[in-house]
């Protein structure tokens, strides 16, 4: 049915009483093909054990990179240059890193493994892409922040991510947000879709809060570049 454009739009898009679906298919293909009608899938824990969670937001929280605000805190870690900012060189850290940063994860279990698929079969999907984004200390190369997400045509997807709490990495969190902002950017994505625009860090990075109808057509405009 999501292939069906009329029911898509008809019966699912436009039905603002509700978001959430459920499925306990786990197949790459129904994951790509419900991220490129701008699910947002997580997981959800139930007595037969975990089902996919599959969001189409009320509203989403999007940055155009103008609008990308920086702080004096993160300009000076900026200009500290203690980090190494990349995409894609860590991969499976990542992925352990949200169990231990998390005291409820629900990247885990089938959904874990299907990122894992996702990840070792790079290119095989039109137009999306799983990525890892990562921050590391340079003298250690220890991992300070990361986050997973997914490129489609020129929009990028935040799914989840993590950050060291020790005080020595404070807003380094946030230093890893305007790094992966800058880099979007300069790779010449037309916007990033952050999801739900309910938490305040989202805000403060420069977001507008979009509804969904405005946001399908946007999106359904630059996935296809």
């Amino acid at each position: 049915m999501l292939q069906e454009r009329d029911y898509f739009e008809t019966v699912i898009a436009a039905n603002m009483k509700n978001s959430y679906y459920w499925s306990e298919n786990w197949s790459e293909e129904f994951y790509v093909a419900l991220a490129k009608k701008g699910f947002i899938s997580t997981t959800y824990d139930t007595p037969e054990g975990l089902v996919l969670l599959p969001e189409l937001q009320y509203s989403y929280a999007v940055l155009d990179f103008e609008n990308l605000h920086i702080s004096q805190k993160v300009m000076k870690l900026l200009q500290k240059d203690e980090y190494v900012f990349s995409i894609d060189t860590k991969f499976d850290e990542v992925l352990s890193g949200f169990e231990k940063h998390h005291k409820y994860n629900w990247l885990k279990g089938e959904y874990l493994e299907l990122m894992r698929k996702l990840y070792a079969n790079k290119g095989k999907y039109e137009n999306f892409e799983l990525m890892s984004v990562e921050l590391s200390c340079k003298t250690t190369g220890r991992l300070i922040s990361a986050e997973l997400g997914y490129k489609i045509g020129r929009t990028y997807t935040s799914l989840s991510g993590f950050t060291c709490r020790e005080k020595a990495y404070n807003n380094y969190g946030t230093l890893q947000l305007v790094l992966l902002g800058k880099y979007l950017q300069k790779e010449g994505y037309a916007f990033w879709n952050l999801g739900h625009p309910h938490m305040a860090y989202k805000k403060k990075l420069g977001c507008d809060v979009v509804q969904r109808g405005e946001f399908l057509q946007r999106w359904n405009r630059y996935i296809k570049e």
